[in-house]
């Protein structure tokens, strides 16, 4: 009877095993795929763009890696949904400084 109790725990004791290795493969997969993941968003970073204001007339955009604002907006009498227009852009690698000069862009001439 003794040696039929010393197989039994031989043998559970082998089935522990067996499946703990079987787990810790898969557990291992699971967490190899997650950690590729994390590694993927951080090689991502964050955004390229952030859009700061817009109401349908204008937009104002920040490029996050050129450190630049853009101002966007439609032409003078135009409707609602007309096409934006690039008019003027800041460097914010000025702030901080005493000036900071706005670049424009495809400005529409004044009649002045």
């Amino acid at each position: 009877m003794r040696k039929m109790w010393q197989g039994a725990a031989i043998l559970v004791l082998a089935l522990l095993v067996v499946a703990m290795l079987a787990l810790s493969s898969v557990r291992q997969t699971a967490l190899g795929s997650v950690r590729e993941d994390a590694k993927a968003a951080a090689m991502a970073g964050p955004a390229h763009y952030s859009v700061i204001m817009t109401e349908g007339n204008n937009l104002l955009v920040t490029d996050n890696v050129t450190n630049k604002v853009y101002f966007y907006t439609i032409d003078k009498d135009k409707p609602i949904g007309s096409p934006l227009k690039l008019r003027a852009s800041v460097d914010l690698t000025k702030v901080g400084q005493d000036e900071i000069h706005i670049t424009s862009h495809n400005l529409e001439k004044s009649d002045r």
